[in-house]
């Protein structure tokens, strides 16, 4: 729906955000304005980050060991490690300091710092905490797993041997990022390790360094001239405009130079007057449809199979998704080692029907879908009961808060679920370990993933992913990755629909930031106007 506003509510809204600048015709020189939604802030402190936008904030204010290369993800880049090795147990990974690299405070960063960065993460035990303990790091062994040689050196111990290629994504992502001890400790309340402080400062040493967050309004960043190669943009403001209507008017009256969070209808309209120049970003997150193997219909391979044909991907993408999603079913999102560049699936109900009558049901079943009530999983849901129909599948649609719907998935009492999954780092384990792992289906299991909620037994699978995870050489990595994703794609309770889509829009002349499949992998490094 598009929205018509009077000159007066425009002014108003524009005034209600945040004052940090004169409004100009074009945003003044060497500050680049970013018109997004920043409302999940909460903290600023990396080892309890574990949202989206905030992610991108940790990519630019800290740095990694490593890095992962956008552009070939069997490769990376050296960030603060200026090199690294695997010891001859494929359990011992040594990591050499690139010299002279400083926090934004000025103090150095040694393999000190590393060592309790990953140690402090691990022992807070929020969110990011999971990530690091896919490599085995728990609050009990990190100290002794994660230690200091000398001031330009840190070791890792995993917990067993794994491919480099996952140790690394892994010491890629967000909780990976390092962060200055001394000044984080001179903080330190009641043996925080500097968190409560940590909340509203940063202890980086990236490209770029906080000077104010204002919740639910502004984020702002100063280039950091002590950086290796300092990036082109003194100055980033995020500024938090929840309407997408508000964040147009904007962009088009010149006081933002770009915006994250336009709708289709505008991204089209601006785009096709020459108004603002589009980029679109492959992210990971993939929509999908997950059938509960604890009811017997949805059990059949045959009613599985069915179903994937009863969809219409392309009718779905084109008429409510747009340019925000794109057909994507397989588990390994674009840009990822391994990914399988197929979509075998289409509309077609007469290969359907065939299906269903061999499973024993030509004349359908009833069902029920559960889904969080809000856009796009409820049009979605709609337009897929519509689909099932005409297989004479029968869909009771259960839309509720997206909290109570994910609660029933986990706790595995849904029919079917339709939601996002998304990827932890840049590694196909982190989907692998979704759809096709499950060493454990009973009700006591303490590895609830994808497969364990939908009650689907797979022991060929799950040891099938763990070869995967271990295998040393990438090019056969890829390979495994690819034969896995071919088997949940035939054989499956897994309806993979879409991978979404992330579009930036920016004025005429203006380069945006280039957008990783994951938010952690965003960099402002590309700025320009």
């Amino acid at each position: 729906m598009k929205h018509l506003l009077s000159k007066f509510v425009v002014t108003a809204a524009i005034a209600a955000l945040t004052p940090l600048t004169t409004l100009y015709a074009a945003t003044p020189p060497g500050i680049f304005v970013i018109a997004t939604q920043i409302g999940e802030f909460t903290t600023l402190d990396p080892s309890e980050i574990y949202e989206l936008v905030p992610s991108e904030y940790v990519a630019n204010v800290y740095e990694r060991l490593v890095q992962i290369d956008l552009h070939d993800p069997s490769k990376f880049e050296a960030k603060l490690a200026q090199s690294w090795s695997v010891g001859a147990d494929g359990t011992t990974y040594t990591f050499k300091l690139r010299p002279g690299v400083k926090f934004h405070s000025g103090n150095p960063v040694t393999a000190d710092d590393v060592a309790w960065s990953l140690q402090r993460t691990v022992l807070l035990g929020k969110g990011p905490a999971g990530v690091l303990a896919d490599l085995g790091l728990t609050k009990e062994s990190v100290t002794q797993q994660v230690r200091k040689i000398d001031e330009q050196t840190v070791t890792l111990q995993t917990d067993r041997k794994y491919a480099p290629s996952f140790v690394l994504n892994v010491l890629s992502a967000g909780p990976g990022s390092i962060l200055d001890k001394k000044l984080l400790l001179s903080h330190e309340q009641n043996g925080d390790a500097g968190s409560a402080w940590l909340r509203t400062h940063d202890a980086g040493s990236g490209p770029y360094q906080l000077v104010k967050w204002t919740p639910n309004e502004s984020l702002v960043l100063q280039r950091f001239d002590d950086y290796r190669t300092p990036y082109p943009m003194k100055r980033i403001v995020l500024r938090h405009v929840p309407e997408a209507s508000a964040q147009r008017l904007l962009l088009e009256n010149g006081d933002a130079d770009a915006a994250r969070n336009l709708s289709p209808d505008s991204l089209a309209a601006l785009s096709k007057a020459g108004k603002i120049h589009v980029a679109s970003w492959p992210a990971s997150a993939l929509l999908y449809l997950s059938l509960n193997t604890k009811n017997p219909n949805l059990a059949k391979p045959e009613v599985q199979q069915a179903m994937k044909w009863l969809v219409d991907y392309d009718g779905i993408q084109r008429n409510i998704v747009s340019t925000t999603y794109k057909v994507h079913q397989t588990f390994v999102p674009d840009g990822f080692l391994g990914v399988l560049d197929a979509n075998p699936y289409r509309l077609d109900v007469a290969k359907a029907k065939a299906l269903l009558a061999k499973a024993g049901l030509p004349n359908g079943f009833e069902v029920t879908m559960d889904m969080p009530n809000d856009y796009p999983f409820v049009e979605i849901a709609q337009a897929l009961q519509a689909n099932f129909a005409q297989g004479g599948i029968k869909v009771k649609l259960i839309p509720g808060d997206a909290k109570q719907a994910i609660g029933k998935y986990r706790a595995r009492q849904h029919d079917i679920f339709i939601g996002e999954w998304s990827s932890d780092y840049m590694d196909p384990n982190s989907n692998a370990r979704g759809f096709a792992w499950n060493p454990d289906n009973s009700d006591q299991s303490k590895y609830k993933m994808l497969a364990w909620r939908n009650s689907w037994s797979i022991p060929q699978l799950t040891a099938d992913t763990e070869a995967a995870l271990v295998e040393p050489v990438s090019a056969q990595r890829a390979k495994r990755y690819v034969a896995l994703q071919r088997q949940v794609l035939d054989h499956s309770p897994f309806i993979i629909m879409f991978e979404k889509v992330v579009q930036v829009a920016t004025r005429p002349g203006v380069t945006g930031p280039e957008v990783g499949p994951i938010n952690d992998l965003t960099s402002y490094r590309t700025l320009k106007k």
